[in-house]
């Protein structure tokens, strides 16, 4: 799949949104990290680096309250596509959306 948003960018905006989470809840960062089990350092290398563990993002997803939003976004809903051949396949491969008469 192409994708125009690079990890490290992905990375940026992640910590991002967790910030703007964990401040609209009024929480300091030893807050957040005394309510997730997530170390005081591991939380602020987060905010500041975006690196962590899945473990720990996800216990501070948990808390923030954007565990449940997260799965069902990874959720696929849509038919991706890697290339524009498969694109051109998918319109030429008609399925039939109604069953035979009888």
């Amino acid at each position: 799949m192409i994708s125009l948003i690079s990890p490290a960018r992905a990375q940026q905006i992640l910590t991002t949104i967790v910030r703007e989470k964990r401040l609209a809840q009024n929480l300091t960062q030893e807050g957040l990290a005394d309510r997730s089990g997530v170390p005081v350092s591991t939380l602020r290398k987060f905010e500041q680096k975006g690196s962590i563990s899945l473990e720990s993002f996800l216990k501070l997803m948990w808390v923030l309250g954007g565990l449940e939003d997260m799965l069902t976004a990874l959720k696929a809903s849509k038919t991706t596509f890697n290339s524009i051949e498969e694109v051109l396949a998918k319109n030429v491969e008609k399925t039939r959306k109604r069953g035979s008469r009888k």
